[in-house]
């Protein structure tokens, strides 16, 4: 009979029904003991998405609410911490909103949208209109917060009221808990609403947060450090925590102990390689982590299929704006070779600016770089020197995030040269292989290349499959289709030009040892062997040009069969 494993909580960022419903759970608690051990009033930490934070958040709640459940960690890491349990586990009340879900394409609407979070958190604390403990204006005070069209002046104090209002129920200081604060800023960049965003959040921040009597402890997550101009001003009791910090640095993503784990307990452990070159390579403080999200991923599509190839889960989650905005700010000759180096696996070394405003972000591409790093899309390799910090790629999903990007670039700048894309595409209908090469070569010269010492040879192919298929695809009136089942195998790219009853086969291949013209003929041999032009035949197309194309690095060889 076949083992019954737990399910793998993918999205799962709720605490209490991970616990309950079955799910598999790494361990995070200890984080716990840290916080408690090593504190400040505000403690904000910042960590690219997917990394665990709202899980986090939902084990604070669930700990310190004096709503918990204290069998929910039974058998976990804190729960051996008998002392602290006994001092904290479910001892205070607690205010704990999510900003993750403010997302709107104005003001109005995403000031609604705040009012709603407040509404909802003030519905699960009701039981406060029943208090003895509170008069009857506070009473009305806390009715305020139920209201929908709810004015700024509540809304700016609507966190601080709770806390004033459940520490009085409670005789007890609360602790607030606040996800994603900076959501709602990133929201309000991209539409245009930012300088009113800020109003209402430093505001809002800045009332329960500063100078409040009935807070014990905050903790705040986000993905980007907001410098405290914009948000945090006056805020001296904030500390932050962010990526580059070696406190609390394994408790947001997986370790490669945890894991190793996972994949024994799912009987999956022999692509632990897979998984490692995928999705590790982050470095947080001192620890080297995985993204946690890609790790549940792929262990689920595992599970089910034995074969299934590592996929972008954590990419495809975003519309990769950053690395967009960097690949099209690399002009500067300096900016496209550091681009080539990264992709080849080498590191950078780069200041790093960690305090910014969103209005900051893509001013330069210095402060790319630290955007880059912040959001994970980067990653620090050894120790930070001063403001210094040597950068990297982290891992292969994240490498493929920049080669598409840096392919997809390409391929918007085709449009701005059709003289030379012409040229190329007729000199290849023609036959005229030494001037195709010429005009290719000078294509691949000027686009950022991928270097030789971190991919896989098929990668590299890749690469330089979708470069030209970029071109090609230029010609309205061909047909381009690219690894299609054509006589005993699949060919890389296949050209039909109707009106001229004549059809192209391109073979690439990529020279690892730099050998152009055996790379050339090795395709051809391909082409024949595997008898492509059959499709094209079949077609009614009796002329067929077989070319054999190798690059590498930022040269290439085309030959004609």
């Amino acid at each position: 009979m076949e083992k019954r494993r737990k399910k793998l909580p993918i999205g799962i960022e709720n605490f209490e029904k991970l616990r309950t419903e079955d799910f598999y759970y790494v361990d995070k608690t200890k984080m716990i003991k840290e916080l408690l051990d090593n504190w400040a009033e505000v403690n904000l930490f910042t960590r690219p998405r997917r990394f665990g934070k709202s899980l986090n958040m939902s084990m604070l709640k669930n700990f310190f609410s004096f709503e918990s459940d204290k069998e929910l960690f039974e058998g976990l890491e804190i729960f051996k911490e008998t002392a602290l349990c006994e001092a904290y586990m479910g001892k205070f009340p607690v205010i704990s909103i999510s900003l993750k879900g403010i997302n709107a394409g104005n003001y109005e609407t995403a000031r609604g949208m705040a009012i709603r979070v407040i509404n909802e958190e003030a519905d699960r604390l009701q039981y406060l209109l029943k208090s003895d403990r509170l008069t009857d204006n506070d009473k009305a005070r806390f009715c305020e917060l139920l209201k929908r069209d709810m004015d700024d002046v509540a809304l700016f104090s609507s966190l601080k009221e709770l806390s004033r209002l459940l520490q009085k129920h409670y005789n007890s200081q609360v602790i607030v808990l606040i996800d994603e604060y900076d959501v709602p800023l990133a929201k309000a960049f991209d539409q245009g609403y930012y300088n009113q965003m800020v109003i209402l959040l430093r505001n809002l921040f800045e009332q329960v947060l500063k100078t409040n009597d009935s807070l014990k402890f905050a903790v705040m997550t986000g993905c980007m450090r907001i410098t405290k101009e914009s948000i945090f001003t006056g805020l001296n009791n904030l500390r932050i925590l962010s990526v580059a910090d070696v406190e609390f640095n394994e408790y947001f993503g997986f370790t490669d102990k945890e894991v190793k784990e996972l994949l024994e307990y799912y009987d999956i452990s022999r692509h632990y390689q897979t998984m490692k070159n995928w999705y590790d390579g982050y470095q947080f403080g001192k620890v080297e982590v995985y993204c946690p999200w890609d790790v549940i991923c792929h262990c689920s599509k595992l599970c089910v299929d034995d074969d299934v190839q590592p996929q972008n889960y954590w990419s495809n989650t975003s519309d990769n704006e950053v690395v967009k905005k960097f690949i099209q700010g690399a002009d500067i000759g300096t900016t496209k070779n550091e681009i080539e180096r990264l992709v080849a696996g080498e590191v950078i070394k780069k200041e790093i600016h960690q305090e910014m405003t969103y209005k900051d972000m893509y001013n330069s591409i210095d402060n790319i770089w630290s955007v880059l790093f912040m959001t994970g899309y980067l990653t620090q390799r050894g120790k930070q020197e001063r403001k210094s910090l040597n950068l990297a790629i982290p891992n292969m999903e994240i490498r493929e995030v920049f080669t598409e990007q840096i392919i997809a670039f390409f391929k918007e700048t085709i449009q701005k040269n059709g003289e030379s894309v012409n040229a190329l595409c007729d000199a290849l209908r023609e036959g005229r292989a030494e001037e195709a090469e010429k005009i290719f070569a000078e294509y691949l010269r000027k686009t950022i290349s991928i270097r030789d010492t971190f991919a896989r040879k098929q990668l590299k192919e890749n690469f330089y499959h979708g470069i030209l298929l970029g071109l090609l695809g230029y010609q309205e009136t061909w047909v381009v289709s690219f690894n299609k089942e054509s006589g005993d195998g699949y060919s890389d790219i296949l050209v039909e030009i109707g009106e001229e009853e004549k059809g192209i086969i391109i073979e690439l291949k990529y020279a690892e040892d730099g050998n152009l013209e055996a790379g050339c003929r090795a395709a051809l041999e391909q082409i024949e062997k595997n008898r492509y032009e059959e499709v094209l035949y079949e077609d009614g197309i009796d002329h067929v040009l077989k070319y054999g194309i190798a690059c590498y690095k930022k040269r290439c060889k085309i030959i004609l069969a």
